[in-house]
């Protein structure tokens, strides 16, 4: 790794624990910190003095000051500098995941996308590290739909996806492929002691064919979808499609009508609610009343009626 790469990296690292929940944090913790995650980016060992050199550069190079608090025992990002943090570390975490692929990359043959960082991003280095040399990682996984139940884990990792801000884990778990929400992993570990074989066979690109976002549920049917909209939600559809099967029916200025073929998942559901301002569900009937009964419940949540809503019902 060239040592201006390895230099920036490190300035990554020692942004994303600083700008964390923990707002002063002990020289003992920011080495042992900084040591544990250059070794999975395959860097060289540090010390005091190189990461006090990393911060005299963060400071020249983004004008962000690291102080150390005497009192508290801890260094910590000045706060009239706290507004500079998340401009510069969405460059670095891109500029990071694109070395971390390819440590011989050359910076200016990519352009680098503009994203917000996804939470947590300090395991995206060591799960690239754990697919490009077949390692098992284990860890614990939150499931948010049950209350944040905790469930340990140990998957074999093939793919990284970004969606909608979000970065997930495709990973083997008991021999079935599954999609993992990097912000619920907790306690990763890498186990590079032990090596699989990875399955190449995988049709990447009919994964998520058939869905919208991430999620392909695969027991939820494949189905022809007709919508209406306005001309100018529908000048924003044609930039932007819903879906790769968004096939255009009419397009005039009275009406912007289209045809998709996929899964109805709750995803996109919340994606025809963005532009509801304007939407009509043509077919099927079930979305039609899925729709319908959001904008009923929406309505009386909301001081438009004085019936009750059905969680309500169901309390009572």
């Amino acid at each position: 790794m060239g040592r201006k790469l390895e230099g920036l990296q490190r300035m990554l690292v020692i942004i994303n624990k600083l700008k964390g929940l923990q707002k002063y944090v002990p020289r003992e913790e920011l080495e042992h910190y900084v040591k544990l995650r250059m070794e999975e980016r395959d860097g060289t060992p540090v010390d005091i003095r190189t990461l006090q050199r990393d911060f005299n550069e963060i400071e020249t190079l983004f004008g962000i000051r690291i102080c150390f608090d005497k009192k508290r025992n801890g260094y910590h990002i000045n706060e009239e500098d706290d507004l500079k943090k998340e401009q510069y570390e969405r460059l670095l975490l891109n500029f990071d995941l694109l070395n971390a692929i390819d440590s011989t990359s050359n910076l200016h043959t990519f352009v680098l996308a503009e994203h917000h960082r996804p939470l947590d991003s300090e395991y995206l280095p060591l799960l690239i590290k754990a697919i490009k040399f077949s390692h098992p990682v284990t860890f614990d996984y939150a499931y948010i739909r049950e209350e944040g139940k905790i469930r340990p884990k140990k998957v074999l990792p093939h793919y990284l996806k970004e969606d909608q801000q979000r970065w997930y884990l495709l990973a083997y778990d008991n021999g079935t492929l599954k999609t993992f929400n990097i912000d619920c992993i907790r306690n990763l570990r890498m186990h590079d002691e032990e090596t699989f074989t990875r399955n190449m066979n995988i049709d990447v690109s009919s994964l998520f064919r058939d869905s919208y976002g991430i999620w392909n549920q695969t027991d939820i049917p494949v189905e022809d979808i007709e919508l209406s909209y306005s001309a100018l939600d529908g000048s924003f559809l044609k930039s932007i499609p819903l879906h790769h099967s968004q096939e255009i029916i009419t397009d005039n200025e009275e009406e912007f009508r289209i045809r998709l073929r996929l899964r109805i998942t709750n995803d996109f559901v919340m994606a025809l609610l963005s532009r509801s301002n304007s939407l009509t569900v043509i077919k099927p009937q079930h979305l039609q009343e899925r729709i319908r009964n959001i904008y009923e419940e929406a309505l009386k949540r909301n001081g438009g009626s004085n019936e009750p809503t059905d969680k309500e019902r169901s309390e009572r």
